[in-house]
């Protein structure tokens, strides 16, 4: 009797075992997403591309938005490690911050790739994004070529830290050398349209001739185009980068002369493709390039 209960018992747990298993496995087909902000369209459809995949791949997807704070991410890499994924997507609010974050999913064993923005340590699998420097060098021989080769630049640079903004800037700034085309002002804003707007109503009121706008993403390319509108600069030049829709709106209406399209979608969309790759035990590139494209009317 004593051999019978104890074959029952053991018959017992391994229906357990097995059942929390099988629980376990399909609780936890689950990837994380931390996202810098969902304050900004090119982010909202960066999420929409994750989903989009993860959906047609079956994972879930658990968001945690940072709200463009690197404390707010750093917790809500620790959240994220309680939360049963099996890798996580993080999109930095800034590259030197987000070491930090990393070594968080790293001491938790938790695979991590950042996405569009790197992060500056930790063991990350891979880091899925467009080519940045090509596309400030995109921005710039297009200024080169619509000004005829001449003329006063002002830059509306991003949050200091990221490698969006250094990677940009100096795609840019690369790409104008050896032109007559002059920065006149180089100034933060953020990403930020609002900021934008500001800075540049700052800018117009401290400088004499501006030719030009680069701003390295669509927000501040928006705010600094309606500054130039309500001072009555209509034949300054706007370039921006992402082409978020309200910019290509700008494009075509002429109120923008062109931006950077980056792809925000493809871009989440590759990144559970390679997230689906690594879990799978395929091998994935340290980097996953998303391609560029100008805007134009």
């Amino acid at each position: 009797m004593k051999k019978f209960l104890s074959i029952m018992m053991t018959i017992v747990l391994s229906s357990f075992m097995l059942v929390g298993c099988s629980q376990k496995k399909d609780g936890t087909k689950k990837i994380g997403l931390i996202v810098s902000t969902l304050n900004n369209p090119f982010f909202v459809d960066l999420k929409k591309g994750v989903e989009k995949e993860a959906k047609k791949l079956g994972y879930e997807v658990v968001v945690l938005d940072s709200q463009n704070d690197p404390a707010k991410e750093v917790s809500n890499m620790e959240d994220i490690t309680v939360k049963n994924v099996d890798l996580v997507l993080l999109n930095p609010v800034d590259s030197d911050s987000a070491v930090a974050s990393v070594m968080i999913a790293n001491n938790a064993d938790l695979p991590v790739m950042t996405v569009d923005r790197i992060a500056n340590g930790g063991k990350v699998a891979s880091h899925i994004a467009s080519d940045n420097i090509a596309g400030g060098d995109m921005a710039a021989k297009f200024l080169i070529d619509k000004l005829g080769n001449k003329g006063n630049i002002v830059e509306l640079e991003g949050i200091a830290g990221s490698s969006a903004t250094r990677d940009r800037g100096k795609g840019f700034e690369d790409g104008i050398k050896g032109s007559n085309l002059k920065i006149v002002s180089k100034q933060s804003a953020d990403f930020d349209r609002t900021k934008g707007l500001t800075v540049m109503e700052n800018i117009i009121q401290s400088q004499g001739k501006i030719d030009a706008v680069f701003a390295q993403n669509d927000e501040m390319a928006l705010g600094a185009s309606k500054a130039l509108k309500d001072a009555n600069m209509k034949d300054v030049v706007v370039v921006g980068f992402d082409a978020t829709d309200d910019a290509i709106d700008a494009v075509k209406k002429g109120d923008m002369a062109s931006t950077v399209a980056q792809q925000p979608i493809l871009i989440g969309e590759t990144s559970v493709k390679e997230a689906n790759k690594y879990l799978k035990g395929e091998k994935v590139k340290d980097f996953v390039p998303v391609e560029l494209q100008l805007v134009t009317k």
